[in-house]
């Protein structure tokens, strides 16, 4: 890579952690904005509809804009975009606005989204088409080291205080209750002042920036001639069903854990109550079950961030399809174990999908759209669209659940991967044709 592309590379990735710090911190809100807004549980699972739905409606948009702006004034509106999302949370959070909170989130998913249809693409155009999954692999690593660090953050900056039960509140006279509620919203304000800053501030270095160009002037729209190549459609369903079961399978984590009743036998194991004591920084005794099974999903997340790391040197050195392949099956496998077993290898084993996850989306990105040369952005723009299956299967798999149980509901997400693994190994075929 020659030191332009180098220098591009840095600061693309930079974006890449920060979208994933963002993502994950969001999350954080959720139980702080429930009570200022006094919501429903129904309206407090709208928050990510709201961010999903983004990619569904925006991913092909963005691809338009790229075509007629390029890719990097694209990079540095879709920063900007999302610093005025982070900046409306303030307002929403004063005025007590459900509804202006909810466009503040859709504002800066867009945002993220315009972000994702730039970057991605363009981090595999940086050096040799070979190495191409390696260098996406890499960047997604650091975005998966952002959304580590969220959790923690926001755990310091966003839920450092007690959240006052609805019962708590009612009993509050008015003078309190608008009190309370003005704290809420001053913790809410303080951390997203600072990312809006952060944001316009990464904006300002990309306009001064030397970023190569990689689309020629005369670059036209053409979804058509995109459309007409499979492996990017294989590969488009293949985003959708990765996303959807990885959202599926981390949103639920916590209840399938409660289920299996493991909290009781983590208070158990002198073992299991140390691991949960150093991720929670204290004694257990005192968290109640939810939060005591809730401290294991970090590793869920965090294994995302190892296996891109180590999926960024192994698709270096073997063909991506095949180290993809390896990945699915081990997923699966885990799911498996999961399924027929109980207890913490039932937990670690689920916990372990995580890490195989790990390099299936920017796999999957950069084999779709590497023969498409200057239909890159219209190839983005359909890939994007496609994360908005984290809208539909998780809900999908909450139906399956309510008939079936955890354990039937997951033949459901091994459809999924079983889908991955066939475009796969169908992906060579594809190049060749296509």
């Amino acid at each position: 890579m020659n030191k332009s592309f180098a220098r591009s590379f840095y600061l693309l990735t930079s974006l890449f952690f920060m979208w994933g710090l963002i993502t994950v911190l969001v999350d954080s809100l959720i139980p702080r904005i429930k009570e200022i807004f006094e919501l429903s549980y129904f309206q407090a699972g709208l928050v990510q509809f709201a961010f999903f739905i983004a990619y569904g409606l925006i991913s092909i948009p963005s691809g338009v804009l790229l075509k007629r702006i390029g890719y990097k004034r694209g990079i540095i509106t879709g920063l900007a975009v999302m610093g005025i999302g982070c900046l409306l949370f303030s307002p929403a959070a004063s005025l007590r606005s459900f509804e202006l909170f909810l466009l503040s989130y859709f504002i800066l998913a867009s945002g993220m989204t315009v972000l994702q249809v730039a970057a991605n693409p363009y981090v595999t155009v940086l050096g040799d088409e070979r190495t191409a999954s390696s260098r996406l692999n890499l960047s997604q690593a650091f975005n998966s080291l952002g959304t580590t660090i969220a959790p923690i953050l926001g755990a310091i900056f966003i839920l450092s205080d007690n959240i006052k039960t609805s019962d708590e509140i009612t009993a509050l006279d008015t003078t309190a209750k608008e009190a309370y509620f003005t704290a809420e919203a001053s913790a809410v304000q303080g951390p997203f002042y600072v990312l809006a800053f952060a944001l316009i501030l990464l904006a300002g270095v990309v306009i001064f920036a030397k970023l190569p160009p990689l689309l020629s002037g005369n670059a036209k729209l053409n979804y058509g001639a995109a459309l007409s190549h499979p492996k990017l459609l294989m590969g488009a369903l293949g985003i959708f069903v990765y996303v959807g079961a990885e959202v599926a399978i981390g949103s639920y984590l916590v209840n399938y854990f409660l289920d299996m009743d493991l909290a009781a036998a983590i208070r158990n194991s002198e073992t299991m109550k140390s691991i949960a004591s150093f991720l929670h920084g204290g004694e257990v005794d005192s968290i109640d079950n939810k939060g005591l099974v809730a401290a294991f999903v970090t590793f869920y997340w965090g294994g995302a961030m190892v296996g891109r790391f180590i999926g960024s040197y192994l698709t270096r050195i073997y063909a991506p399809k095949k180290v993809l392949m390896a990945f699915v099956f081990l997923a699966i496998s885990c799911i498996l174990i999961s399924m027929a077993t109980t207890g913490f290898i039932s937990l670690w084993s689920i916990l372990a999908v995580g890490l195989f996850n790990s390099i299936m989306f920017p796999t999957i990105f950069s084999i779709s759209i590497e023969d498409l040369g200057e239909l890159k952005p219209e190839g983005s723009g359909i890939l994007c669209t496609a994360i908005a299956g984290g809208a539909f299967i998780p809900p999908l798999y909450g139906l399956f659940t309510d008939m079936s149980g955890f354990k039937i509901a997951f033949v459901l997400v091994i459809a999924c991967y079983a889908y991955i693994l066939f475009f796969a190994f169908r992906s060579q075929s594809l190049t060749k044709t296509s």
